[in-house]
């Protein structure tokens, strides 16, 4: 599972970002320092930022903020106009409460929906896949619903060290490389692999292949 970068979101916008990029910058203010607002919306762009892989660059091209506003607002130095909040929860396929909620108020139950599709991370042709843990939630498992096409494959460079995946076959048949080992898998099958070395997930059957990958992160 590549999880490192998102998926193209931003290459769509490159074009009108430096229109957008020169609205912005009347509009916000510096926050005073230890303002809770700030360091509630400063910490969840930060965590939601590297949940998605973006850089920097990669975020502010999705969401039309300059990259220097983007790093104010994580250090706390700036606070942004409504619509620069909105540009950046958009950027992340979330709304603005879910954006600057403190998941440390949030309720002991928190439900997914199936058709949420701010947690399709991606759909197309070939590969869909669903998030099916919180996004706002700073953790070191991440959990996804794969679904490929009969000939499609996923394939995903090293993570970081440590990094390993549990992928379990729903319906359909699969073969899973981690490095040079291959390993096939049928129905009701699961297997656990390194995630820090080149991995791929295939769909090997003439059915589409449906299954559930958690990753887990060390250190």
């Amino acid at each position: 599972m590549h999880r490192r970068r998102g998926p193209g979101k931003g290459a769509a916008m490159i074009d009108s970002a430096p229109d957008r990029h020169a609205r912005e910058k009347p509009h916000t203010m510096t926050s005073a320092p230890g303002d809770p607002a700030s360091k509630v919306l400063c910490e969840r762009v930060t965590t939601l930022r590297q949940k998605h892989r973006f850089t920097l660059e990669q975020l502010a091209a999705a969401s039309g903020v300059s990259r220097s506003m983007l790093s104010q607002i994580e250090r706390g130095r700036a606070n942004p106009t409504l619509a620069v909040t909105y540009r950046i929860a958009q950027a992340f396929g979330i709304s603005i409460g879910e954006l600057v909620d403190d998941p440390d108020a949030s309720a002991s139950i928190e439900r997914i929906r199936g058709d949420d599709p701010g947690m399709l991370f991606r759909g197309d042709d070939e590969c869909s896949i669903r998030t099916l843990s919180p996004l706002h939630q700073e953790k070191s498992v991440e959990f996804y619903e794969i679904v490929l096409q009969p000939g499609a494959r996923l394939a995903s460079g090293a993570h970081y060290e440590g990094t390993r995946e549990l992928f379990t076959v729903a319906s359909g048949s699969a073969e899973v490389s981690a490095g040079s080992d291959h390993c096939p898998l049928a129905a009701g099958d699961t297997a656990h692999y390194r995630a820090d070395v080149d991995h791929v997930i295939a769909n090997s059957g003439a059915e589409p292949l449906r299954g559930y990958l958690v990753v887990t992160y060390t250190g």
